[in-house]
Order: C-alpha cells, then sequence, then structure tokens
C-alpha cells in the first residue's frame, strides 16, 4: 500500500457539492456517482443526450525539444509517422516481455512536442521509463505535467449543442484536436472520449477547470443533460468492449492477447518490447479478450472463471457489468484460442453458473466517430 495522500481533482469541491459518492482511483479521489439516478441515470444521459466527465485524474506529460516524435516512436508502440500534427493517436507503453505497462493518449502537436495522456496510476512510471530511455536525445526533455491540467470529457449525441453554446470548436475530425479560448480560458479541445459516443476531451489549465465545469453543467441542463461519474464512464466503456489498463492491458496482459494489435506498428524496427509481441504473434498460443453476454441471469465479474460443458475452464473475466442499454450482463473475458463460439459456456459467480455466449464486442452501436 503507498503512504501517499490521496488526490483530489480541480472539481473536487464540485463533486461534493454534488453530494457525489467519492471513491479512490489510481490515487485520486474521484466520483462514482452523482444522487438522483445514480450510474443507470447517467449512462442513460450519455447514450441518448449528453453527459460531463471530472476525468483529471488521468495524466498529463509533455515530450519536446528537436526529435521528439522520433524519440517516442522509438518507445511506444504504435506508429507516429501515421497521423500529423493536430491528430491524437491510441498508443501503448509496453515491456520488454511485451507486457503493457499503460496505454495512452499521443497528441501530436508538432515534430518537436508531443502530449501524452497516460492512466493515473502510471504516470510516474511511463515519465521515468521516457527519461531513462537509452538513445534519449539530451536536447528531448519529458516533464510530469500531471497536476498542472484538468480534462473533463463531455460525450454523447447532443454533444455538439452543449460546445455551440459555449462558443467551442465542433467541426474537426475524430481523432483531432484543436486550441481554442472560452473567454480568456486557453484550452485543447479533442474529438475523443472513451464511452463510444460522439464526445470532445477538453484540456486545461488546473485552476480553469471550476468555471468550465459550471458553464457546461448550465449549457447543458436544458438538454436533460448530466454531470456523470466513473461508474458511468466504466459500464459505457465495457459495453462498447474498450481494453482498460489493469483489466484487459496489463504486465501480465499483453496487446495480442488484448486484441490492441491494431495500435502496434508492426513495421516499425524499433519500439519497447518488438520482438517479444512479434513471436507472441506468430505463435498463436495466448488466450484473446473476446466478449460474453449473459442468456440467463447474473451479473460476471472479473477474476470469474469461464467454464465448458465439462467444466473445464476456459477463460477468465476480466471486466463485467450489467449493460443499462442492452439490460442485460456483458462481459470482457481472455479465452481459449479457437474456442467454437456457439459452445455452451457458463460463468462461475461466486458458486452459481450463468450461463454466456460469446459475442464480439462492441456489444451496443456507438456514434464516436460520426
Amino acid at each position: 500500500m503507498s503512504d501517499s495522500p490521496t488526490k483530489t481533482s480541480p472539481l473536487h469541491e464540485k463533486h461534493v457539492a454534488l453530494g457525489a459518492k467519492m471513491a479512490d482511483f489510481g490515487g485520486w479521489s474521484m466520483p462514482i456517482e452523482y444522487p438522483g439516478g445514480g450510474v443507470v441515470a447517467e449512462h442513460t444521459a450519455v447514450r441518448e443526450r449528453v453527459g460531463l466527465f471530472d476525468v483529471s485524474h488521468l495524466g498529463n506529460a509533455l515530450v519536446s525539444g528537436p526529435g521528439a516524435k522520433d524519440f517516442l516512436d522509438r518507445c511506444l508502440t504504435n506508429d507516429l509517422g501515421r497521423i500529423e500534427p493536430g491528430k491524437a493517436q491510441y498508443t501503448m507503453c509496453c515491456a520488454e516481455d511485451g507486457g503493457v505497462v499503460d496505454d495512452m493518449i499521443a497528441y501530436l502537436r508538432s515534430d518537436d512536442e508531443v502530449f501524452l495522456i497516460p492512466n493515473a496510476a502510471n504516470t510516474a512510471t511511463v515519465v521515468q521509463l521516457l527519461q531513462d530511455a537509452p538513445g534519449r536525445p539530451a536536447e528531448v526533455t519529458v516533464e510530469n505535467q500531471h497536476e498542472d491540467y484538468a480534462i473533463l470529457a463531455l460525450q454523447g449525441p447532443r454533444v455538439d449543442e452543449v460546445m455551440g453554446a459555449l462558443g467551442l470548436p465542433t467541426g474537426h475530425d475524430y481523432m483531432s484536436f484543436v486550441e481554442a479560448r472560452w473567454g480568456e480560458v486557453a484550452l485543447t479541445v479533442c474529438r475523443t472520449g472513451y464511452t463510444g459516443e460522439r464526445g470532445y476531451e477538453l484540456v486545461c489549465a488546473s485552476g480553469d477547470a471550476p468555471a468550465l465545469w459550471d458553464a457546461i453543467v448550465t449549457a447543458m441542463e436544458p438538454l436533460g443533460g448530466l454531470p456523470c461519474g466513473l461508474g458511468a464512464r466504466d459500464t459505457l466503456r465495457t459495453e462498447m468492449g474498450y481494453a482498460l489498463h489493469g483489466n484487459e492491458l496489463s504486465l501480465e496482459i499483453t496487446p495480442v492477447m488484448g486484441r490492441t494489435g491494431w495500435a502496434v506498428g508492426w513495421s516499425k524496427p524499433e519500439f519497447w518490447g518488438r520482438e517479444a509481441l512479434a513471436a507472441q504473434k506468430e505463435a498463436k498460443e495466448s488466450r484473446l479478450s473476446g466478449g460474453l453476454v449473459v442468456t440467463g441471469r447474473g451479473i460476471p465479474r472479473a477474476g470469474c472463471r469461464v467454464l465448458d460443458a465439462h467444466g473445464q475452464e476456459v477463460g477468465v473475466v476480466t471486466s463485467g457489468t450489467f449493460s443499462p442499454t442492452r439490460k442485460q450482463g456483458v462481459a470482457l473475458a481472455l479465452l481459449d484460442r479457437g474456442l467454437d463460439a456457439s459452445a455452451p459456456l457458463v460463468v462461475d459467480v461466486r458458486g452459481r453458473e450463468v450461463p454466456v455466449e460469446i459475442s464480439k464486442p462492441p456489444f451496443v452501436t456507438g456514434g464516436a466517430a460520426d
């Protein structure tokens, strides 16, 4: 257990004033849900209207200096050569054995400046690895800016109406970003999110976040929008089949196993873990991430065993939840390669066998790329 004190978001007092249920996320006290409907109401608001999340626990790091892009490209999995300045890219930082230290979004500002948003608990580790990387040019610096910025995620099919009411840009493509101003506040507006719906993630200085939060809440109220906690964020991302580090990806679960090989630049000559991942991809021996839908009653949870008709373990659940959209249990799981998609399976939920069937995620249809 860490002796470090729990950190708080720049919006902590806003959450407390709203009566949010708080919990620890990567060493940060963050809202799980708010009164007045909780996770299901907040989830539904995002799927049908619009919702606002505080995700300021996520990390911030700046890699800058001549050759910053090329340096990062030799470290992280994805190919930064695939994108141009003004674009964002999902990527991973891997250990030499292929395990995932963390996954993150890289914002390419220029060949000499890349802004990273890793996960809360892993930011310091990622920064340290990059700072200590063999071959890092002396002129390339890596700065941990974790507490300098706040991140607000505005998500849902009516999100553009809220953005327009605030005079914020909405026309840019999915996974692209622009620098903008809201009054005197400078912010980065990126067409990204973790819900499967059309949305934007707004990065601003920590001190500017409370006023921006209040303005967004006011603008979305006429549309039935809600402040949303990280509980709804988890049910939304699980419905879409999005990987969560620590569940679908970890030091033990590689991009090959987690089916995030699409974010690996396989043709690149160099990145951390390349040889191990290439060997694993060729060997085809590991379990692979897949989806399960409950056909009876019950909710699979992470760690539950997946059993075949003979009671033999053929997988393990990595994330499971009740889907508010489908109104049934859904799960992501590591499953044996070659498992018959029509085979009768059950999940052992505290000694009770819950029938499931294999179903390729996403479990619902989102509009993220619209």
